[in-house]
């Protein structure tokens, strides 16, 4: 069994990533692939005990990037991008640089947006979370923390969701320029759990799905702990049509999604086979 979509706290998870090996190692893990938003940070600390116990550790990356439609609000896509048998480029990750400089900017908008709501919140502690990549689930942890919200559910829907009062857009690249760094720096582009694009039209959401292909990309999230089984049948149907590689993951995030388990995803209903990874390194 095998988990290639998981997060740490260099990211927006909350477990370090030795503690990831270690959980990683203990449920008897084949493999396991970092995934953070925007860094490799967590990847390179988990590397070396990885390699030392034995852990086929994947290098990933989770980026968000915009999709812009004619008359169709503004979509937010997220990439996953797979280096399988080399690192990544020094030009992409000096290109992360670029993007986390823009989501601190975007934070100090967001600090003095929640202000201007009559929250009482300052960047420094909410930082004191995230560190050197500060996100949203930061703010709603501090958000909470205060009473502000009494939950995840509501902390997003009250200041931090895409149409909340709070909510402050991030710059970030427009889909086909994350599918086509990411090729060029060695990864392989994946769609990430493409049930949270929301599009309730089976036809739509093929030719979406269609038009990233022709943009590059190469894979597609089969597996992910948000996806039923007819959701799993639908998605292995369009990979098979748009000649996709399949990928699956959890999206584990720790103590911050607590109903997600590492490999198992919700009620232990998640089972990805090695042979996943096999066929991804194939592509």
């Amino acid at each position: 069994m095998i988990d290639l979509h998981t997060h740490t706290n260099e990211s927006d998870g909350t477990c370090t990533p030795l503690e990831l090996i270690d959980r990683a190692l203990a449920m008897g893990l084949e493999a396991l692939a970092i995934s953070d938003h925007d860094t490799f940070a967590g990847y390179d600390q988990a590397l070396g005990p990885a390699r030392e116990y034995g852990l086929d550790l994947v290098c990933a990356i989770e980026l968000s990037a915009r999709l812009d439609s004619d008359g169709v609000k503004r979509r937010t896509v997220h990439l996953l991008g797979y280096f399988l048998h080399q690192p990544p480029s020094i030009e992409f990750r000096t290109w992360l640089q670029e993007l986390q400089a823009a989501r601190r900017e975007r934070n100090v908008r967001l600090i003095a947006k929640l202000q201007s709501l009559g929250v009482e919140i300052e960047l420094s502690e909410v930082e004191r979370l995230g560190r050197t990549l500060t996100g949203r689930p930061h703010f709603a942890r501090v958000l909470i923390q205060k009473g502000y919200a009494a939950d995840w559910e509501e902390v997003f829907r009250k200041y931090l969701d895409d149409s909340a009062p709070g909510f402050v857009e991030r710059e970030s690249p427009d889909v086909a320029n994350g599918i086509q760094r990411i090729s060029a720096a060695g990864g392989l582009p994946v769609l990430a759990h493409p049930v949270r694009l929301g599009i309730r039209n089976r036809a739509s959401e093929e030719s979406l799905i269609g038009k990233l292909r022709d943009a590059g990309l190469r894979g597609i999230e089969v597996y992910h702990s948000d996806h039923s089984d007819s959701d799993q049948a639908r998605y292995r149907e369009i990979a098979k049509r748009f000649s996709l590689a399949l990928t699956g993951g959890s999206d584990f995030h720790g103590d911050v999604k607590p109903g997600v388990a590492l490999g198992t995803g919700v009620s232990g209903a998640l089972r990805i086979p090695r042979s996943v990874l096999d066929e991804l390194r194939k592509a």
